[in-house]
């Protein structure tokens, strides 16, 4: 029995999200499929994290374990050549037994893509938020910084407490009870060409955190808070406080971090 881990790219337009699901198309079940049809067994990859239906990813991590005598370095033309277009696997390696793709991992990075010109290249729409109107970019600049640190992002995770799109590594580990403490490594804003880019690294991210935390930072653009409002809305706890979930299509799935192996 072999333990694999997969890196996978893919544009999630047209699935319902990561998490397998009867009768939808996911990336979960897209890779089980093609599993299946290769050795026959009934295997179920667990992903680093389950983004949402719409969201991106181009650096997924999953792994399963196979009875499969087929070659690792064979894997992935095998898996490219059954997957739909949209879903690419980047490298195939054997792993450790004790090796998981959600549990394991020690940071993660999202990116979210703004496109602020008046008219959207079409090829571009199924990639970002279109968003032509005014906004003080420099603002949102200034203020992404606030959310470095360790804080309990409450007001800015779904109401749903079940849903989570990345579980802290430790606290899966240990089984301890769930919590919205989250400590984010890094947040910024920063322009490029027609686009405003948000990138966030942190530990672990709750599920519609970081497009919450992105609807959040253009209220501020829109002059509609400011910073001492943007502070009072991380401390508050409540969902509620805060700004709309932006959508779907502008969020990435940049890279998932795990301890070098000796």
């Amino acid at each position: 029995m072999r333990n694999l881990k997969l890196i996978l790219a893919y544009d999630g337009t047209e699935f319902s999200g990561w998490q397998v699901q009867p009768g939808l198309p996911t990336i979960q079940g897209s890779l089980a499929s093609a599993i299946g049809r290769l050795t026959g067994e009934n295997v179920l990859p667990q992903g680093s994290g389950r983004t949402d239906a719409g969201v991106h990813a181009r650096a997924q991590v999953a792994t399963f374990s196979t009875d499969s005598p087929i070659p690792v370095e064979n894997w992935e033309k095998a898996m490219n050549g059954i997957l739909p277009a949209a879903i690419r696997v980047l490298s195939v390696e054997a792993m450790a037994p004790d090796f998981h793709a959600r549990k394991s991992a020690k940071a993660k990075t999202y990116e979210y893509r703004i496109f602020r010109g008046p008219i959207c290249p079409p090829f571009d729409a199924r990639y970002v938020w279109h968003y032509p109107y005014p906004l003080n970019e420099e603002a949102m600049i200034a203020a992404a910084s606030v959310m470095e640190g360790e804080h309990d992002f409450t007001s800015f995770a779904a109401v749903d407490p079940e849903k989570i799109a990345g579980e802290n590594a430790a606290e899966t580990q240990n089984r301890e009870p769930r919590t919205n403490i989250r400590r984010i490594h890094s947040s910024s804003w920063q322009r490029r060409g027609d686009e405003l880019i948000y990138t966030v690294r942190g530990s672990g991210f709750l599920h519609h955190m970081v497009r919450n935390l992105v609807g959040t930072f253009v209220l501020l653009g829109k002059g509609t808070i400011h910073l001492e409002g943007l502070l009072k809305i991380l401390a508050a706890r409540d969902r509620s406080a805060a700004g709309p979930t932006s959508p779907a299509s502008g969020l990435f799935l940049v890279c998932v971090e795990y301890e070098q192996v000796p």
